[in-house]
């Protein structure tokens, strides 16, 4: 129920298998589970999106396609080449994964 199960689309489910094979967890934490060498994603959404779908879709283009970045003091992220649609496919669990009822997790917007 807090989860919204309704709402997992093929898109949604295709979204959190590419989050599994990245091993997108071994850097970032999702709702607090994860590692911590990376940013929480899950209010990624409401961070990066305000919550405007399109918007945050072309956001996570461009973050992804822009990887790694040269940035003095900056962990890299690797390049994973994904496809426009895998990327839609990451965008959609994002969306999915913020709107769960996480009892007010992560505490600030910076997650």
């Amino acid at each position: 129920k807090r989860s919204n199960p309704k709402d997992i689309t093929p898109s949604v489910a295709a979204g959190k298998h590419l989050w599994e094979v990245n091993n997108c967890v071994g850097c970032h934490t999702i709702l607090g589970e994860g590692a911590y060498y990376a940013p929480e994603l899950g209010n990624v959404f409401q961070r990066r999106g305000a919550s405007d779908e399109a918007g945050f879709k072309g956001y996570m283009q461009g973050w992804m396609a822009a990887q790694p970045l040269s940035e003095p003091n900056r962990r890299k992220m690797p390049q994973f080449n994904l496809s426009v649609e895998q990327i839609d496919n990451i965008s959609d669990f994002l969306i999915w994964t913020s709107k769960i009822n996480a009892n007010q997790w992560p505490p600030n917007i910076e997650g």
